[in-house]
């Protein structure tokens, strides 16, 4: 075709779009759900550097014909409709995001232009880029208000006009393109109709698909101050995703982010604007962009006309439902085995294991699991339980700075929460993001692969506070699990005991806004009315279950000794309240390591692979342990 004929098709494929939008068409007014899509207050601007989400969603929007961004069902897989309702979309009117920011303002209003200068880089970066690609030193809060292609958040551009020069950054630092061009991940793109549209060239661009794309953002190292607010010239890690992603064995697997944020939809070819001479495209990457906060997108749902949202509840259910798909499919596994049993406790195990190529859970500080455990007798009736929730979601019995990390549980308020804590330079827990210091805490369960030698784990480390053999080994280094060991009271009671593990996802936990509710500024207390307002729910991510059989003693001159022995990969970690003879048998029968014990524990390596047989005995009593060594 010649440049004429294509523009005159443009012309006419724009006209036709327009026409689906003007609220009057006859298509729109007897379907009114998709009338409120056509009719939106998308922002269709440009500020000079950078063109706002409206430019692209003539083309990549809802095609009311149904030819365009359709999978090979019919159902709609638009990307802007997919984006407007993810919390990238909606990053710079985020209340959450915009009371944060002004506590810390608030704490340190001597830092107020650095401060939003930073954060405007990752929640509003086509306001912020604009002005300093035009020569401004910083960009405040109050010019991204007055800012409409600034408003639209982490808009298609800031992405595809990324340049593949020097990609890799962290805390906002990005670059862009000195031309009007847009990179995407299809070759040889038809250039004339976007071109003539919207003034941005198409381009083929491999660093599209790859991880350090989002690294740049995802990735927050911050200048640590002390309580006075000085400057202590060092640095915190207060984010990390990328760099967890580059400590894992997702990154040599080629599992980039947006693998699993952009899933593809396969060998199905998507037709990505009605009207052109191109062929259907593939693999085409769906725009969902889910992670895990289910919170904060039911706030924008609820409060989007007063944030000045273009999403319909529709479009925020669906991005929701997204997020909780993964959560509970995509992010952990879980696994109850039992131990042994006595008269008086039942002893389990519970295995966790992140399936995601990042900490679980990762980004922002807040972010936690908790690892519910209850046990029930064969009516129902609880018998113990740790990790409950109070009514306003807080954890019963946990520590008044912060639960340390536990390899056993034996008492109700003792409770395994997976989170990062920080620290200021006193070493008390804070949330103001600018006193972090050091990680008092940090037990997110690592992915696959993660290596505590590894050149990234500076920026990745692991802080548990107590020796624990099987985090992140299982049994090598690198399994991405943990093992919690509980031993649970059943006070005499020797019938069926049923047991349950839950673990629970909190994006932002009510502890960790005490402090900056306890301060008050316009944007908090705007924040805090939507919190109290909002269903907040932790996100069951996982649950599984076990049932040991009733308890049988063996007689009175033959009583339990109450030992506890577990495998811990290929050693077997013994625990006995006498001093007692352990013997140690293979499968058939052949002895493979015997010794005296005093009370206490140790590891012990009987040089042996798969099931052994465990013999405790000690003045007539004796124990039996089936064990798997690996």
């Amino acid at each position: 075709m010649t440049r004429k004929i294509l523009f005159i098709i443009a012309l006419v494929c724009s006209a036709i779009i327009m026409s689906f939008r003007h609220e009057d068409n006859a298509y729109t007014r007897f379907n009114p759900h998709l009338r409120s899509q056509l009719t939106d207050s998308l922002f269709e601007g440009s500020n000079g550097y950078f063109a706002s989400s409206g430019k692209c969603d003539h083309c990549h929007g809802l095609d009311a014909a149904g030819i365009a961004s359709v999978d090979m069902e019919g159902g709609d897989v638009n990307l802007v409709d997919d984006w407007r309702s993810t919390m990238m979309a909606n990053s710079a009117r985020d209340p959450f995001w915009r009371a944060k920011v002004s506590h810390e303002v608030f704490i340190n209003p001597e830092h107020q232009v650095e401060l939003e200068s930073t954060c405007t880089r990752c929640h509003a970066p086509l306001g912020n880029y604009a002005a300093i690609l035009t020569g401004a030193e910083h960009y405040s809060m109050a010019e991204m208000l007055l800012d409409s292609v600034a408003l639209d958040g982490v808009s298609c551009l800031a992405c595809h006009q990324r340049s593949p020069e020097n990609l890799s950054g962290h805390t906002g630092q990005m670059h862009f393109a000195s031309s009007l061009v847009a990179y995407g991940q299809y070759p040889d793109p038809l250039v004339t109709p976007m071109a003539l549209y919207s003034g941005y060239t198409p381009e083929y661009g491999a660093h599209i698909a790859q991880a350090e794309i989002c690294g740049s953002c995802h990735s927050l190292i911050t200048n640590t101050v002390d309580l006075s607010g000085q400057l202590t010239g060092d640095e915190f890690v207060e984010q990390a995703t990328w760099h967890e992603w580059l400590n894992s064995s997702y990154s040599e697997q080629g599992t980039t982010c947006q693998t699993c944020h952009m899933p593809s939809l396969g060998e199905q070819g998507v037709i990505l604007a009605a009207g052109y001479d191109t062929p259907p495209r593939t693999p085409f990457s769906l725009h969902t962009l889910v992670g895990g906060n289910v919170l904060m997108l039911g706030i924008f749902r609820d409060n989007a006309e007063s944030l000045g949202l273009t999403a319909t509840p529709d479009h925020f259910q669906s991005t929701i439902n997204a997020t909780v798909q993964n959560l509970q499919q995509q992010s952990l596994q879980l696994e109850v085995s039992e131990l042994n049993r006595d008269a008086d406790t039942a002893r389990v195990s519970v295995k966790l294991t992140n399936i995601t190529g990042h900490k679980l859970p990762s980004g922002y500080p807040a972010r936690r699991m908790v690892l519910k455990v209850a046990a029930f007798d064969e009516n129902g009736n609880e018998l113990w339980s740790s990790g409950k929730y109070t009514s306003d979601f807080r954890v019963e019995g946990e520590d008044e700075t912060f639960e340390p990390h536990h390899q056993v549980i034996t008492e109700e308020d003792q409770c395994q929460i997976y989170e990062m804590v920080m620290g200021d330079v006193n070493g008390d827990v804070t949330t103001i993001l600018e006193r972090g210091y050091v990680h008092l805490k940090d037990n997110r369960l690592v992915p696959e692969g993660f290596s505590f030698s590894d050149e990234m784990y500076d920026t990745t480390e692991v802080v548990l506070g107590i020796p624990d053999e099987d985090f992140n080994h299982d049994p090598l280094e690198g399994s991405g699990t943990d093992v919690v060991y509980y031993h649970i009271p059943t006070d005499g009671y020797t019938g069926p005991v049923s047991i349950t593990a839950e673990v629970h996802y909190q994006s932002i936990p009510p502890r960790w806004l005490d402090e900056m509710f306890a301060d008050s500024t316009p944007e908090i207390e705007s924040f805090e009315a939507m919190y109290n307002a909002a269903d907040k729910s932790p996100v069951l991510m996982r649950a599984a279950d076990i049932t040991l059989l009733e308890y049988v003693g063996i007689g009175q001159g033959n009583a339990a000794l109450s030992s506890v022995v577990r495998a811990v990969g290929s050693r077997l970690w013994c625990e006995v309240p006498h001093t007692s003879t352990i013997s140690i048998y293979s499968s058939n029968g052949q002895l493979l390591h015997r010794e005296k014990k005093v009370t206490g524990s140790r590891y012990i390596s009987p040089n042996s692979l798969g099931m052994v047989l465990v013999v405790v005995e000690s003045d007539n009593k004796r124990e039996i342990f089936r064990v798997v060594l690996r």
